[in-house]
């Protein structure tokens, strides 16, 4: 008898295994990158006002974008309309703010693991412990901030020729754009849709949070 095939589909698993550090669910993570893709695109259309409003210098308004935005390429677009050093501040600031989710992920994995586990013997089968996993190495490495380290790294030293520079330059600008896209491309608005309310509020209001802080920040370390 020839076994029939079957499509495979994440629904379609009843208990597909974890990988995450917060064992996310497909259709949270789903969520989750769809609300921080809209919310950043309205704060690339909305942060620029603060920079007239809050009476902020370039240097400022870059930092308080770098410690506000979601993603990489959504700093890049709400600081560019500002000017060079914003831009460059808040790529700076942004990336920073990344490379520490390494660490971050890193400490949250250590210290509730034990706790997961704990309650997965009471819970769980020895199958399922056995599919749950701590996220592996490749998989906390934000492998984009080494490329970015390294490519400081040669800016620094001289090691690019002048020559390249405009053109490196505008390649990187047609790359932002296709990372926009790209944003864009992967947000469905039903998965928005069907978060609810306490999705919502939880996600507006860490995003409102972050606002506050940093404009606190900012103050209060006197950032020119």
């Amino acid at each position: 008898m020839v076994p029939r095939h079957t499509t495979c589909h994440p629904d379609a698993i009843p208990n597909p295994p974890q990988t995450s550090v917060i064992e996310a669910g497909s259709e949270e993570i789903a969520a989750a990158l769809a609300f921080t893709a809209v919310l950043g695109v309205a704060a690339v259309f909305l942060l620029p006002s603060l920079y007239f409003d809050a009476g902020m210098s370039a240097s400022q308004y870059g930092v308080f974008a770098g410690l506000t935005v979601y993603a990489v390429p959504q700093v890049l677009a709400a600081t560019l309309p500002i000017g060079a050093v914003s831009n460059q501040v808040g790529t700076v600031v942004k990336l920073v703010r990344v490379l520490m989710l390494g660490p971050v992920v890193l400490a949250i994995s250590l210290l509730t693991r034990q706790l997961r586990d704990q309650a997965a013997q009471g819970t769980s089968s020895a199958g399922d412990r056995h599919k749950r996993r701590s996220p592996a190495f490749h998989e906390l490495v934000p492998w984009f901030i080494v490329g970015f380290l390294i490519v400081l790294a040669l800016r620094s030293s001289g090691l690019v020729p002048a020559a390249l520079l405009k053109p490196i330059s505008i390649f990187a600008k047609l790359l932002t754009t296709i990372s926009m896209a790209a944003l864009g491309l992967g947000v469905d608005v039903r998965v928005v849709v069907r978060a609810g309310l306490r999705v919502t509020g939880a996600v507006t209001t860490s995003l409102l949070v972050l606002g506050v802080i940093s404009f606190a920040l900012i103050r209060l370390l006197e950032i020119a």
